[in-house]
């Protein structure tokens, strides 16, 4: 059984967004993209809303990839070896391989793919991960802290739930940027 994951580049005020949508202050050094290249490695589907999938899908053109590093052309091949779920009620067809729309977040839908799954889910975006995690479908969060305050924006956690956290990971990355791993902690 996987387990479903929100990860994020998150601002140290809270935020994955600016109040202009950018989030060009989270763009990773070589060590820490080498992190999301081996976090990314254990994600069997990542589910997406349409803004995210949209960002995420340069990944699966190799034109501007020839002369970036090889950390960069190995994230690459990561993302396009995983299945995508875009949960989106206004795209018509998608642009990736391995990729297919649903129209709406499914809960039952999304605990099966977990129960049937071999390797772990990450939801991405922070719109689509505050859904999951008010279904109780999210089981940890996996954060990057970057040193950095953008003062306002889209927030990287949802408002309005509690969640019960418990640290089971962290690093500090010579950039300044902290990793957090927590489980969700279940109401018993």
């Amino acid at each position: 059984m996987g387990k479903l994951v929100y990860a994020a580049n998150v601002s140290l005020d809270g935020y994955v967004e600016d109040e202009d949508g950018s989030f060009g202050w989270s763009e990773p050094d070589e060590q820490v993209h080498a992190f999301w290249n081996e976090h990314e490695r254990g994600i069997g589907t990542s589910l997406y809303g349409r803004r995210m999938y949209e960002a995420m899908r340069v990944w699966e053109d190799d034109d501007w990839l020839a002369d970036e590093p090889p950390v960069v052309r190995e994230y690459a091949q990561i993302w396009r070896d995983a299945d995508k779920v875009v949960y989106s009620t206004t795209l018509q067809d998608v642009s990736t391989a391995r990729t297919r729309i649903e129209r709406q977040l499914d809960p039952d839908a999304v605990r099966r793919l977990k129960e049937e799954s071999g390797s772990d889910l990450s939801v991405g975006g922070a719109t689509l991960g505050a859904e999951a995690f008010r279904h109780g479908l999210v089981d940890e969060c996996v954060l990057l802290l970057h040193p950095v305050t953008v003062g306002g924006g889209k927030p990287a956690l949802p408002r309005g739930v509690r969640l019960d956290l418990e640290l089971l990971e962290h690093r500090r990355f010579a950039s300044g940027v902290v990793h957090v791993r927590y489980g969700v902690r279940r109401a018993t």
